[in-house]
């Protein structure tokens, strides 16, 4: 046998060896379980000291620089802003004594030291009074001094103290730019003295007032705007006024984002008007329209203006060259429909007296009409005079 293949003796067998466990100290169950109950004690069961006494106040520092300027324009501005209550006359069925209780309510501002106030003409379209209550919560009665339905503008008359009229400083809107912060003050709700913040959203929106009337180059803004603030200041980051808070486009009749204002340069123009005469003259083209004969026809011809009955020899509208209609053994002949005044759409006589009242004695004005079906472009120059247009 060779020595170098046989197998090796087995090895002897010998004890398995385990090394010593760790003995656990019997304190660390006992850490672990205080640790485990202040935890539970501190985030479940501990509520913290009482604070039975009055607290230390925080300084807070000084107002941010917005925030200051926000407030001293509301400061500067707020005793210019009026609390308008609209009242009513009823008759008392028991005692049959005629009464007056409130209508409605709006805001308004002052104009001058004489004690005009400017509000919208729908806040006090159907009152047969008006009361006025000033920043210093005294009321005055009010009389009506002119309206002008077609910029939805009116212009009351308090007799106060001059010492407590304080005009509204006025600023212009030819140069508003959207993005520009925007101040409205009023009382909305009845919430007098109420001021709210935004910016100019859009310039020149048109929309139809609550009177029915168009309304163009309108201030659009997001400024909270709510029912009592209709007639109230739209202000820029000056204290001027800019506008005056006329409408709010809501599905809900709330404020949804989206408010209107008259802009300042219109109202510059139409309230010195209503103060000086009670209304605002419009210049005398020299047409006459009937708005009922005028839907007949436009609706046959599936157009949209306002339809020249006739023509005053010698006039403004004359020299223009406007055709009125005629009658013929066959029948009534429409004459030229007018549509635009300048950009400006028109569907009724309303709309172009309206349009008229932009412009002033002398300045010549494109008129779009419709004759004969085609679309044509005239120049017309006004008169040098104002008057009322003719109508039928």
């Amino acid at each position: 046998m060779d020595p170098y293949s046989s197998p090796l003796p087995p090895e002897p067998p010998y004890p398995r060896v385990h090394p010593p466990r760790p003995r656990i100290s019997p304190l660390v169950p006992m850490l672990i379980g205080a640790a485990l109950g202040i935890f539970i004690y501190r985030y479940v069961y501990d509520r913290g000291t009482p604070a039975s006494e009055p607290r230390p106040i925080t300084p807070r520092g000084d107002l941010a620089a917005d925030e200051q300027a926000t407030i001293e324009l509301f400061r500067q501005s707020n005793p210019s802003v009026v609390f308008i209550t609209t009242l009513t006359q009823r008759l008392d069925m028991w005692t049959l004594n005629v009464e007056e209780i409130p209508e409605g309510t709006g805001s308004g501002f002052i104009w001058d030291e004489a004690g005009h106030i400017v509000t919208n003409f729908h806040v006090v379209q159907r009152a047969n009074a008006a009361q006025v209550t000033l920043s210093d919560h005294n009321t005055y009665p009010a009389s009506r001094v002119g309206v002008a339905p077609d910029f939805d503008l009116a212009v009351l008359r308090i007799n106060a103290p001059r010492a407590k009229l304080r005009p509204i400083p006025l600023g212009t809107s030819a140069d508003l730019q959207v993005g520009q912060k925007v101040f409205a003050i009023g009382n909305p709700f009845g919430l007098d003295q109420t001021l709210t913040t935004g910016i100019v959203s859009a310039l020149g929106r048109s929309i139809r007032s609550v009177t029915g009337r168009l309304l163009d180059d309108l201030i659009q803004t997001d400024a909270a705007i709510n029912p009592g603030n209709s007639g109230g200041p739209l202000l820029d980051s000056a204290g001027r006024l800019i506008g005056v808070n006329t409408a709010i486009y809501s599905p809900s009749g709330s404020f949804a984002g989206i408010g209107f204002a008259i802009p300042v340069d219109t109202v510059n123009k139409i309230v010195p008007q209503l103060i000086r005469n009670g209304r605002v003259a419009t210049p005398a083209i020299g047409i006459a329209t009937n708005d009922q004969l005028s839907r007949q026809v436009t609706r046959q011809l599936r157009v949209r203006g306002v339809l020249v009955l006739s023509v005053v020899p010698g006039s403004a509208a004359a020299a223009a060259g406007l055709r009125g209609s005629t009658r013929t053994p066959e029948g009534f002949v429409p004459g030229d429909i007018i549509t635009h005044v300048g950009e400006r759409p028109i569907d009724n006589s309303g709309d172009l007296a309206a349009a008229l009242q932009r412009y002033g004695p002398g300045q010549t004005i494109t008129l779009t009409i419709l004759r004969e079906g085609q679309a044509m472009k005239v120049e017309l120059t006004l008169p040098g005079e104002k008057s009322e247009v003719e109508r039928r």
